[in-house]
């Protein structure tokens, strides 16, 4: 008995040895796998939902990143280079990786651009502030499609027949489910927002990035303290003065403050005009990971700022 015991002691010793050596190797199913490259967060969030295990995706920028100035590593060149497929926004949202995004091109990598298969929001007249920046004049074309779920749901529709033709796989099923979640999603904010009068439907934000939440909603956009769809822009003193007329005219509840915004300016406003100052998540995700989460956070913030 005791011989029997040392034995099987034996075995059971060289195989947890032996283990770990064996669960190091990457399974052949890994090796495999397509690599999707996403440029930022929330849209990367949308199509990990989507694909599932069926491929690697991986997202450039570092969540909470400003899009319009976030520039690539050397790294980060490589493996947009190597890539099956690249994801991009596009209407020059990723301003920082534009040369690096065509030069990927060039190199025949593929590419799918989500604002291609939507319908795209242009800047509307009587909204924000007429400054002469070339993206806030009347149809200037608007990057933020992230904050609208049915638009999303239109960039899930068109990218998985894209995924069958150029990578081989099949997520019809989950587009499916995913569409669905995305349109019960648009029903709830759409509750949500019902609570709130339409007098108090009213946005001022860091920059102009909820155009196509108001557009969905029904919010009037008064302006932005940055009077631009990119962060990257200058703002006067002129500017400022015209915001705060518009803020005092229009009876706005709340001031909300983004990525790229000036704490110290937004509340100069508020102190000089009476208005609250909110802090609006954007142009990142949640700890969780999920879209589904940043945008019912970004309208229970909305709501609750403007009751």
């Amino acid at each position: 008995m005791k011989r029997r015991l040392f034995v099987h002691t034996g075995l059971l010793l060289l195989i947890v040895i032996l283990l770990p050596a064996c669960q190091a190797s990457p399974q052949p199913a890994m090796k495999g796998k397509k690599t999707i490259v996403m440029t930022y967060s929330i849209l990367g969030s949308v199509v990990k939902d989507l694909v599932g295990d069926s491929a690697n995706v991986v997202v450039l920028m570092p969540n909470g990143a400003d899009p319009h100035e976030w520039e690539p590593s050397a790294k980060d060149i490589e493996t947009l280079n190597r890539a099956d497929l690249i994801v991009q926004n596009g209407i020059e949202l990723e301003g920082g990786m534009q040369k690096t995004l065509e030069e990927a091109r060039g190199r025949g990598v593929k590419f799918f651009t989500a604002s291609e298969h939507i319908t795209i929001r242009k800047v509307g007249a009587g909204e924000g502030i007429p400054t002469g920046d070339p993206d806030q004049t009347i149809g200037a074309e608007d990057p933020h499609l992230w904050t609208d779920p049915l638009v999303m749901k239109d960039v899930v529709a068109a990218l998985a027949p894209q995924l069958k033709s150029d990578l081989a796989i099949d997520v019809d099923s989950r587009s499916s489910d995913l569409q669905n979640r995305l349109i019960s999603l648009n029903d709830e904010i759409s509750a949500m927002v019902s609570t709130l009068s339409w007098e108090n439907r009213k946005l001022v934000t860091g920059h102009e990035s909820m155009g196509y939440f108001a557009q969905r909603y029904g919010f009037k956009l008064v302006g932005a303290i940055i009077p631009s769809i990119t962060s990257q822009a200058e703002v006067s003193a002129a500017d400022l003065a015209a915001l705060k007329k518009l803020i005092e005219e229009n009876k706005v509840k709340a001031i909300f403050t983004e990525l790229g915004t000036s704490p110290a300016v937004a509340n100069a406003i508020g102190i000089e005009t009476g208005v609250k100052v909110v802090e609006l998540t954007t142009h990142s995700l949640p700890a969780d990971g999920s879209y589904f989460t940043f945008e019912r956070n970004m309208a229970e913030v909305i709501v609750d700022g403007l009751k």
